[in-house]
């Protein structure tokens, strides 16, 4: 199977997959008790206020009517307009979004300089006490929910030990960087401001820690049941008996076909992660899209909802596409099997 071919498939299927969480989540929101025109306008607005509200939303229209529209604004860059910011949900999400994949761009640092080293050295020694300790950390990462994680985490580190920052991503004093891509740590050594540049590291390092955590455990049991059943194989026992070095074995026999797994499963936990830090965000009181997110369910802000629940769903389709494409680039087995599944 050409890999043309396989990319094409694997963007037609995305698509597919996009309509269909647009149309699911669409009618879930619309099926909330509820009246979004009542909420927004409060308790005292009269019942013509409410009805020309409606009207204004297209809410009186029929549901698959209503689908059309939002999916023409979408296209045309309209994401309809929010009931708790009174913007564009589109403006909303570009100021939000930001937040939320810095913090979860670095519990992906996190997840990737702690679980694969660890799954590494636990898949080469296993059933060593090393292994037996990382399986132990591994479970405890995945067990542990997130914001749990995080309220620990500010007991021992903030309230305890006082050495980390409770909420926010700067301190109260510090003036935020000039915005140019969002991001506060790139930001500031844009800038060249140091001082900044620390206060926002300090600040994300237990929210982006929390978040990891599971993605963590996960990458730590996948990489080393990834390299213990490559070990396994008989070219690497043949290898062995050889008499080529350990080292020579690992770096250049192993390592490779063993990436295709922990590869997927970070990928994954990218997008997975931009649905985990809802409640973290929440804890640290970071101002992203998951805590705009939240408001907007509370609040039965439809196109708010739609918004980030799209954003997300988008994020997991990017990501998982482009997981696909690397491992079939890296594993032609992978793109050998889809072609022998048509």
């Amino acid at each position: 199977m050409k890999f043309t071919d396989y990319l094409l498939g694997r963007l037609f299927y995305s698509i597919f997959v996009l309509i269909g969480l647009s149309i699911l989540i669409f009618v879930i929101a619309r099926m909330l008790p509820g009246d979004p025109a009542r909420l927004a306008l409060g308790p005292f607005a009269s019942g013509v206020q409410v009805a020309k509200l409606r009207h204004e939303m297209g809410m009186d229209k029929p549901i698959y009517l209503q689908y059309v529209d939002y999916i023409k604004g979408v296209l045309k860059g309209d994401m309809g307009k929010s009931f708790q910011t009174r913007r564009n949900v589109a403006l909303d999400i570009q100021h939000f979004l930001p937040a939320t994949l810095e913090l979860v761009g670095i519990s992906i640092i996190w997840v990737i300089i702690i679980g694969i080293p660890f799954g590494l050295l636990a898949g080469r020694y296993k059933d060593s006490w090393f292994d037996n300790v990382s399986r132990l950390v591994a479970f405890i990462g995945v067990a542990i929910p997130p914001f749990v994680a995080g309220l620990l985490g500010q007991l021992i580190f903030s309230y305890g030990l006082g050495i980390l920052p409770t909420t926010g991503r700067l301190s109260l004093l510090t003036v935020p960087p000039p915005e140019r891509t969002g991001f506060y740590l790139i930001d500031s050594l844009l800038a060249g401001n140091l001082e900044t540049f620390w206060d926002a590291f300090v600040h994300i390092l237990l929210p982006s820690f929390s978040v990891a955590l599971i993605g963590i455990g996960q990458i730590t049991r996948i990489t080393r049941s990834s390299v213990s059943d490559v070990l396994s194989k008989d070219y690497i026992q043949f290898c062995k008996t050889l008499g080529i070095p350990n080292r020579l074995i690992t770096f250049k026999y192993m390592l490779r076909p063993s990436f295709t797994a922990p590869l997927t499963i970070i990928g994954l936990t990218f997008a997975s992660e931009l649905g985990n830090a809802f409640l973290v965000e929440q804890v640290f009181g970071w101002p992203g899209m998951a805590k705009y997110g939240i408001r907007a369910i509370l609040r039965k802000d439809f196109n708010a909802v739609m918004g980030v629940v799209m954003v997300i769903g988008l994020a997991f389709v990017i990501v998982n596409l482009i997981v696909d494409l690397v491992s079939g680039f890296i594993d032609p087995r992978i793109r050998l099997k889809e072609s022998s599944n048509e």
